[in-house]
C-alpha cells in the first residue's frame, strides 16, 4: 500500500498546468457509447477514475486506445453488451452514467450501484425519476439498477434537488429520445456544459446547458469522427490556489477558465489572499495574514463542495474562527478528526464545522478518507511542522494527475513511498 511522506513549512511558488477535469471525462466518455465510430478526447486527466471507467468499458466491447497519455480514441462499434456487473464497476462512482448511456443505446441497461468515495448517502431517486419519465421500466434487485423501454419519449422532467449526476445521466438517455426532453432545476456546473458540446457536436439538440432548463430534442442518429477536448479541471485548479494560499506562497495557475473559479477567487480575496486573474492563467500569492471567512458549499456558481476540505485546512491558519456550512452532502466532515490529531480545532455541529485558527499544524500520521478530503491531508502536510504521513492515497489518485508530481515542481518535499502492507480492496 502507498502512502505520501511530506516534510512541511516550505511555501509553494512557480506555475503549474491544470489537467483536464475529472467530472467532464467521466460523463464525456459513457457518453460516446451512443455512436457506431470513433470518437476522439483530448485532455483527458490520467488518474485512476479515468482507467477505471476505460476498462470497464474494454469488457463491454468498446475499442479503447491511447493516441497519448491525455488523448484517447473510443469506437462503440463493437459494444455488445447493456450489463455492467458489480466487479465491473464496484471502484467508481461515475459507472451510474452507464445506466443513461446504455440506455439510450440499447433501450435497455443493467448496471449494479457504484463506488467511489464515501461522504454519506448518495441517492439516485431523480435518476430513476427522469428515466421513468421517459418511458423507461425500472427494477432494482440485488444492487443491480435494470432499465427497459420499448421507446424512450421526450417528458418534461423537474428535479426536485439540484442534482449533477441525474442532470447528466438524463441529458444522455433523452439525445437519441423521440420528442423533447425539458429537465427543469438542472445543474448548471461547467462539466454538464462541457458534456452537451460534446454530444452537440455528435449531432445531438441540446440547448441551456449552463442554465436551470435544459432542453433536448431527440435525434435518429448520431455521428462519430469527431474531436473534443475536456474542459480544464476547476477542483484541482481550485487545489492548487487553496495550497498556495496555505503555505504563504505564490504559485500561476495555468490552463484555467477564471470564470470557473469565480466563487473561490472571491472568498480568498475576502481572506487577505491576493489573486490575479489572466485570460488562461491565475496567480495566487499570500499577504501573510490569513483572515477568517464563512463560507457555505453550494450548487455552481456557488462554492464547490469538492472544494470544503482543502478551504478548512487554509481556514485552520486563520486569525479568529470561522465556520463552513456543507450544502450538500450529509456526512462531508469525516476527515476532520485527522486535522484535530495535526492540532487542528474544528468542531462539527451537523452541517456545519466551526475552525478556531491556530498558529500551527504538527506533522501525524493521518489517512484520506476521501479523494477531496485526500487533497485536503497533503495540503495539511504541506504546512505542518515536521513529517506528515498521508495513507489511502488510492483516493487522491482518483481525481489527481501526478499530484506529488505537480507539488514538488513547486517546492513541495513530498514523496510517494510503499510501507509494504498489502492493500485492502475497497
Amino acid at each position: 500500500m502507498e502512502k505520501f511522506v511530506i516534510e512541511g513549512q516550505k511555501p509553494l511558488c512557480g506555475e503549474v498546468y491544470i489537467s483536464g477535469a475529472k467530472n467532464a471525462a467521466v460523463a464525456v466518455i459513457p457518453a460516446a457509447l451512443l455512436v457506431d465510430g470513433p470518437c476522439r478526447i483530448e485532455n483527458v486527466p490520467d488518474i485512476s477514475d479515468v482507467r477505471i471507467l476505460m476498462d470497464v468499458l474494454s469488457q463491454l466491447g468498446v475499442m479503447m486506445k491511447y493516441e497519448d497519455r491525455n488523448t484517447i480514441i473510443i469506437d462503440a462499434s463493437g459494444l455488445n453488451s447493456y450489463k455492467a456487473t458489480y466487479e465491473m464497476v464496484r471502484r467508481m462512482r461515475a459507472s451510474s452514467y452507464l445506466l443513461g448511456a446504455l440506455l439510450g443505446r440499447f433501450k435497455k441497461a443493467e448496471v449494479a450501484f457504484p463506488g467511489g468515495c464515501d461522504f454519506g448517502f448518495r441517492p439516485i431517486d431523480q435518476h430513476i425519476k427522469g428515466f421513468e419519465a421517459m418511458g423507461a421500466g425500472v427494477e432494482i434487485e440485488h444492487g443491480i439498477v435494470k432499465l427497459s423501454a420499448e421507446r424512450l419519449a421526450g417528458s418534461q422532467i423537474y428535479l426536485d434537488v439540484v442534482s449533477v449526476g441525474a442532470t447528466i445521466n438524463l441529458m444522455i438517455a433523452a439525445v437519441k429520445a423521440e420528442g423533447i426532453t425539458t429537465i427543469e432545476n438542472a445543474a448548471k456546473e461547467p462539466h454538464v456544459v462541457d458534456l452537451a458540446n460534446f454530444l452537440n457536436a455528435m449531432g445531438a439538440n441540446i440547448k441551456g446547458a449552463g442554465t436551470d432548463v435544459i432542453k433536448i430534442k431527440g435525434v435518429s442518429s448520431l455521428k462519430g469522427n469527431i474531436t473534443h477536448t475536456i474542459i480544464p479541471d476547476q477542483i484541482e485548479a481550485g487545489t492548487f490556489m487553496l495550497a498556495a494560499a496555505a503555505t504563504g506562497g505564490d504559485i500561476v495557475v495555468k490552463n484555467v477558465i477564471p470564470k470557473h473559479m469565480e466563487s473561490l477567487s472571491a472568498k480568498l480575496i475576502e481572506m487577505n489572499i491576493n489573486v490575479v486573474e489572466g485570460e488562461d492563467w491565475i496567480r495566487v500569492s499570500s499577504k501573510g495574514s490569513i483572515q477568517k471567512a464563512n463560507l457555505k458549499t453550494l450548487a455552481y456558481p456557488g462554492f464547490p463542495t469538492d472544494l470544503h476540505p482543502p478551504a478548512v485546512v487554509l481556514l485552520c491558519l486563520a486569525n479568529g474562527t470561522s465556520t463552513v456550512t456543507e450544502g450538500i452532502w450529509d456526512s462531508r466532515f469525516q476527515y476532520v478528526d485527522e486535522l484535530n490529531r495535526m492540532g487542528a480545532k474544528i468542531k462539527v455541529e451537523g452541517r456545519m464545522a466551526v475552525i478556531e485558527g491556530v498558529e500551527r499544524l504538527s506533522g501525524a500520521p493521518i489517512r484520506a478518507t476521501d479523494l477531496r478530503a485526500g487533497a485536503a491531508m497533503v495540503i495539511a502536510g504541506l504546512i505542518a511542522e515536521g513529517y506528515t504521513e498521508v495513507y489511502d492515497i488510492k483516493y487522491i489518485d482518483r481525481g489527481y494527475e501526478a499530484f506529488e508530481l505537480k507539488l514538488r515542481s513547486l517546492g513541495a518535499d513530498i514523496k510517494r513511498v510503499d510501507d509494504g502492507k498489502p492493500e485492502i480492496n475497497s
